[in-house]
């Protein structure tokens, strides 16, 4: 029997692509650090190994937050955003959301298998870590954000170590404390939604009694200090120098350091629990992204 009746058409379509969440694909830009920060510009093979890649976690990604949706389908009914969600509305049942996971699943390791050995290993880690993640461990205080970080780790070796690049010390260090940053503001946002007119949200997400506004913005603080650091630390770094035969790459921190104080920024001025979202739908940011990929490719190019 199959699982997606044909009687809904387009609506239903559009309901299972909102499920898979496309606009949250941007998080496996991370995949291509690689690429950008490697000397492989005359190797095809590995950039195709790169794409197959990336492809990869967007399918397990979206398969994840189907998964997501499913486990967390009562408390998203009390959330005054993700009440609208199809599982939390009804608009797509628990069988055909089931069904798309494991589509997702099943094409995305195949992709995984087909660029690599290595990819399709830290793929199933992937998904293993965030089952964990959705069957209790989203509840430890702390431990919850290192896990979100090591998803986005995970992409960045799967474009680096997976397909055959040596990734830098200071770049994955640089990436790690970027990703611990972005979850940290998260629970913020979250705990601001929860703080807020309607507190509804408060019971998504129990672990954010753990959390307070001020522990929230230390940690932020902390590791932003520590992206700054660690990315000015790259830049100057004499492996870095002669890998791309330039020492101006310095002179893409002042972009970075727009980008951080702009995203905290926003966090406080308007809220908003979607960093992606916040990515593509701000217009500073997106042209802070644009400006820093442009001049970095000027410089190591």
């Amino acid at each position: 029997m199959n699982p997606f009746p044909r009687a809904r058409g387009r609506a239903f379509a559009l309901q299972l692509l909102k499920l898979l969440r496309p606009h949250q694909w941007v998080k496996n830009g991370f995949v291509f650090v690689g690429l950008l920060f490697g000397d492989v510009s005359s190797d095809w093979g590995l950039r195709s190994s790169v794409l197959l890649a990336a492809a990869g976690f967007c399918l397990l990604s979206s398969c994840v937050y189907v998964l997501n949706d499913i486990f967390d389908r009562e408390a998203d009914r009390a959330h005054p955003l993700k009440r609208r969600r199809p599982l939390a509305s009804a608009t797509v049942s628990t069988i055909e959301a089931l069904a798309l996971a494991a589509a997702c699943a099943t094409v995305g390791l195949a992709l995984g298998a087909a660029a690599s050995a290595g990819v399709a290993a830290i793929l199933v880690a992937y998904l293993l870590l965030n089952l964990a993640y959705s069957a209790g461990l989203k509840h430890v205080a702390i431990l919850d954000v290192f896990i979100i970080a090591a998803g986005f780790m995970l992409r960045i070796l799967a474009g680096t170590w997976g397909v055959g690049i040596a990734p830098s010390q200071w770049l994955l260090l640089c990436g790690l404390m970027l990703t611990i940053f972005l979850g940290f503001a998260k629970r913020r946002a979250e705990l601001m939604v929860s703080e807020g007119d309607d507190p509804a949200g408060a019971s998504q997400r129990p672990v954010l009694d753990e959390y307070s506004p001020v522990l929230l913005d230390t940690m932020m603080a902390i590791s932003a200090a520590g992206v700054i650091v660690s990315y000015s630390l790259y830049t100057v770094s004499p492996d870095t120098v002669a890998l791309h035969h330039t020492d101006k790459l310095i002179y893409t921190l002042p972009i970075v350091l727009y980008g951080i104080f702009r995203y905290i920024f926003l966090l406080h001025r308007r809220g908003g629990e979607d960093p992606a979202s916040t990515l593509l739908t701000d217009a500073h940011m997106l042209v802070t992204g644009i400006a820093w990929l442009g001049v970095t490719l000027w410089l190591i190019r």
